[in-house]
């Protein structure tokens, strides 16, 4: 493998396999038809997952792009029930006030379709809950150190990690219980990270309902400038 210096650090050649224009067709074409098939899911079996998967898919989201290469990520993989039921009572604490108090008319009026309320048991029937947290910055022996791009990278690390899950056979739910401060304190995170998604990660249960909606088109989501 050709190494180089590029400001005094080393830089590897990249091997890309160059792939022909059909492959690329069909590939994207391949890839967009599986991810179309990826739905939100809120009814979970408890069937057990290898952790295996669980690291490969958490591995996968690592590959994401960050800014300067900082990784401002940490996922907590939680499987312990104790801690799960911790985390559906809190949430769910947080998740009543919101629909009771906090949301608007016209978001409750927009949830229906969907059918979600403030009662969360997929939090404690999936085997696994990922929880994703952002680091604001990083320490070195007392030294702060500064990341960048946080919130843009942890998005993406978020989207690589949801295509992973797909990907492999597996659903999950994008759940985002606000505030989301009690996670930090159930699972004692440094307080130089904070929470930004919780995933559930599982097989649906056996006979599950999604509801029936439609992706905006091409048209409506993309400008092409030539």
């Amino acid at each position: 493998m050709k190494e180089k210096l590029i400001n005094g650090h080393p830089h590897i050649q990249l091997k890309f396999d160059n792939p022909d224009i059909r492959t690329i067709i069909t590939r994207s074409e391949d890839f967009y038809l599986s991810m179309n098939k990826r739905r939100s899911v809120r009814d979970f079996s408890d069937q057990d997952i290898p952790k295996e998967v669980i690291e490969n898919i958490i591995k996968t989201a690592s590959t994401a792009p960050s800014g300067a290469h900082k990784q401002p990520w940490t996922f907590c993989i939680i499987s312990n029930p104790g801690l799960k039921k911790k985390i559906r009572e809190a949430a769910e604490k947080e998740e009543q006030k919101s629909y009771q108090n906090r949301m608007t008319e016209q978001w409750l009026k927009d949830l229906e379709p969907i059918g979600t309320d403030w009662e969360k048991p997929f939090l404690e029937t999936a085997p696994y809950l990922i929880i994703v947290f952002k680091k604001i910055f990083d320490e070195d022996n007392g030294e702060k150190k500064t990341n960048y791009y946080v919130n843009e990278s942890v998005g993406i690390a978020c989207g690589f990690l949801i295509a992973a899950i797909h990907q492999v056979g597996l659903v999950t739910l994008t759940h985002t219980p606000s505030p989301m401060n009690f996670l930090s304190k159930i699972l004692k995170i440094p307080k130089n990270e904070r929470p930004y998604l919780l995933l559930p990660v599982g097989y649906p249960a056996e006979e599950t309902y999604v509801p029936k909606l439609e992706r905006k088109s091409l048209n409506e989501i993309a400008d092409f400038y030539s």
